[in-house]
């Protein structure tokens, strides 16, 4: 299996470094768990306590340091893990790349990714295992916490982003299934044959991933069980609501651009489009709202109702041309969390 990808052009260089800690699976193991790491040296610790702590044992840690900015300080953290994990360090070439390396270092038949800020609860592996055993699945995923930024801190990733019914690729491009990556286990050999991450997919590689195997045929199915922490930082890649909102188009369009979409598939893609572009518009209103670029903001509320049709979004656009500091004061008093997290992702910029 090694010689099926370890040449794979998606797998861009050998490691500078590996690190085999003394005390790591001599046999190999069932699962091998993935965790890119870059600019995660103030969280990973609790990533890997969390991994540390599975009641499943059968498993292998693998962290690939992707060129991180922050090496020295991730290094001094992970000194007191160094004996359990397999330590992997490479040039930057983002999150696909870093997990594809982790790959092409796994020993195990599964596949567990794990992002380094992200806190696993200590049943995941063997609930997850057990479920997948169980079934004709070859990917499995579950539910997740959401922490960190209080206008999400009690929620569940299954509450904002639903999985119901079959996952097909229908339902994954309507966002009628959505597959959160550190909450997902799957076997290495449908990964390997279907072409691993997509390094090119930059930032949608995840959602690339999973529509691409679903498409060739692989069968996922999911478990409305919170089984982990996903944590939001504000000001990350994905930290902002505007953000999800471009990525969400991003990884639409990279799936159409990679692959030869069926007549349901492309229904299915035009209207989570439509959908995508007016949440995208709607998050930027609230952002030039926040920040008293009133005007910009009725242009976004407005194209966004295009889509959504509203009344609530036409008194919206009516009473920021009428009394436009009304309007914020209203929504800093009535949405202060959201404000919040607005402003906050603003200041990060």
């Amino acid at each position: 299996m090694q010689e099926t990808f370890s040449h794979s052009p998606n797998i861009l260089a050998e490691p500078i470094e590996k690190r085999v800690g003394k005390n790591v699976l001599r046999a190999a193991p069932q699962v091998s768990v993935i965790v890119p790491a870059y600019n995660v040296a103030e969280y990973i610790a609790e990533t890997l306590d969390s991994a540390l702590a599975q009641t499943f044992t059968n498993y292998e840690i693998i962290v690939v340091n992707d060129g991180s900015p922050d090496t020295d300080n991730l290094e001094t953290v992970l000194q007191p893990f160094y004996d359990k994990i397999i330590y992997l360090k490479q040039k930057n070439g983002g999150a696909a790349a870093a997990r594809n390396a982790g790959i092409a270092a796994a020993r195990g038949s599964l596949l567990a990714f794990l992002d380094g800020d992200d806190v696993w609860y200590a049943e995941k592996l063997a609930s997850q295992t057990a479920f997948l055993a169980a079934s004709d699945y070859e990917m499995i995923y579950c539910d997740a916490l959401l922490f960190g930024e209080p206008l999400y801190d009690g929620k569940t990733f299954m509450q904002t982003a639903p999985s119901d019914g079959k996952v097909t690729p229908e339902s994954l491009l309507e966002g009628r299934c959505n597959v959160l990556t550190s909450a997902n286990i799957v076997t290495k050999n449908a990964v390997v044959k279907y072409g691993l991450f997509d390094p090119k997919a930059f930032r949608v590689e995840d959602f690339e991933l999973w529509f691409r195997l679903c498409k060739c045929g692989v069968k996922i199915g999911y478990q409305k069980k919170v089984m982990l922490k996903y944590r939001i930082r504000a000001g990350s890649l994905t930290g902002s609501n505007v953000a999800k909102a471009e990525r969400s188009i991003a990884a639409l369009e990279t799936v159409k651009d990679r692959n030869k979409l069926t007549e349901s598939e492309s229904k299915a893609w035009c209207n989570q489009m439509r959908a995508a572009e007016a949440e995208l518009d709607l998050e930027k209103g609230k952002n030039n709202l926040a920040s008293g670029n009133f005007a910009e903001a009725r242009v976004n509320f407005a194209a966004a109702n295009r889509h959504y049709r509203k009344l609530k979004l036409k008194a919206l656009m009516w009473s920021l041309k009428i009394s436009p500091h009304l309007v914020l004061n209203l929504f800093k008093k009535l949405r202060p969390v959201e404000f919040s997290y607005i402003t906050t992702n603003n200041s990060q910029k």
